[in-house]
């Protein structure tokens, strides 16, 4: 059944942009699934998520207006019967509903009663800038010290309702692991980075809890791939009787304005015009690492399934860093909304069948 994004967002099919703001922002933050422990929340997150990348996007929107979802994925005729238009246009969800949110919210953190402590509105985290460092503070903490769930963390840890079995000595039990997602850009990626965690918790001295801050460096490897787990054993609040929790931080890609990332390959999608496809242009692409690359010779003719693949420019393979992947380029072709007529037939006359 094809889907309603108007629907999945409870909007209006006249709405805004603001109004498409609001409605993400307001069944984002209800659905995340570090939030919202249904086992709808996964999927409906994800429905959200992919709504608002479409209906955020004028040319996906307006497709999507004249010929439904079958018109985002190219060449299937929409609900009224009419045909995809012709320019190669072909939409696919990348699938990481985290992505989009993490790119919507930017450095703001949403949920940050439990990680963070800032002035802004949605809690602290802050970066600094240094040498070839880039620190980043993420207050954790705030949790019960006796465990549990805190329903305004950002993280989420599952509490224990085992029975102790009957022994002389009790045996100490710990918590669930505390996870929580860290966004690095491609770039960081490409060559590698550290990543500085500021973390408060509460910790058992003498029988006294008190508030302690520890920074965790976290280096993170050229090429590592999403969802690369870090641990940091036993990190977490120290409760009586209790081993504390271990942290695990989940390497995330943030998105970027050119590539995509596909494994250790890039894709990158080059626009070019109806007249430079069919008459030959001499095109170039931009790399990961600041300079560009000819991929087109003039007297070639671009069509929409072309694609070039420029070897060894992609991102480092994570056990062999030495090695990249590809650069692969695409092509989105402009076709011209409108012709003048006589130009159409001028075109019928010199264009083969």
């Amino acid at each position: 059944m094809a889907k309603d994004f108007y629907k999945i967002l409870g909007i209006d099919k006249k709405a805004n942009d603001d109004e498409i703001k609001k409605a993400y922002r307001k069944l984002a933050l209800k659905y995340h699934p570090d939030k919202n422990k249904s086992p709808q929340a996964e999927e409906r997150f994800k429905e959200i998520a992919e709504a608002y990348e479409v209906l955020s996007d004028k040319k996906k929107r307006d497709i999507f207006d004249q010929y439904g979802e079958e018109g985002l994925k190219g060449g299937q005729p929409g609900p009224d019967g009419k045909s995809q238009p012709s320019g190669g246009f072909e939409y696919q969800f990348h699938g990481d509903p985290r992505a989009t949110f993490a790119q919507f919210f930017g450095a703001a953190d949403p949920f940050g009663v439990f990680f963070g402590g800032g002035d802004n509105m949605f809690g602290g985290v802050s970066g600094v800038q240094g040498g070839n460092t880039n620190e980043v503070f993420l207050n954790m903490g705030a949790e019960d010290m006796f465990g549990g769930f805190n329903p305004n963390s950002g993280a989420f840890r599952s509490q224990s309702f085992n029975a102790q079995p009957p022994s002389r000595k009790r045996q100490q039990q710990q918590d669930s692991p505390i996870e929580h997602d860290l966004y690095v850009t491609l770039e960081e990626v490409d060559r590698g980075c550290t990543k500085k965690m500021k973390i408060s918790r509460m910790s058992m001295n003498s029988g006294n809890a008190r508030k302690e801050e520890k920074v965790l460096s976290i280096t993170v490897k050229p090429g590592w791939k999403a969802g690369t787990k870090i641990t940091f054993p036993k990190e977490g609040d120290q409760a009586p009787n209790k081993v504390p929790a271990d942290i695990i931080f989940i390497i995330r890609d943030k998105p970027h304005a050119h590539f995509k990332r596909e494994g250790s390959d890039l894709r990158y999608t080059a626009q070019v015009s109806l007249k430079q496809a069919l008459c030959g242009a001499a095109v170039s692409v931009p790399t990961l690492q600041g300079d560009r690359i000819p991929v087109n010779q003039a007297n070639e003719i671009i069509k929409p399934t072309t694609t070039r693949r420029i070897h060894g420019r992609g991102l480092p393979f994570p056990k062999e860093p030495s090695r990249r992947g590809d650069l692969i380029v695409a092509f989105d072709i402009k076709f011209p909304d409108k012709l003048p007529p006589s130009l159409t037939s001028q075109l019928a006359e010199m264009l083969p069948n």
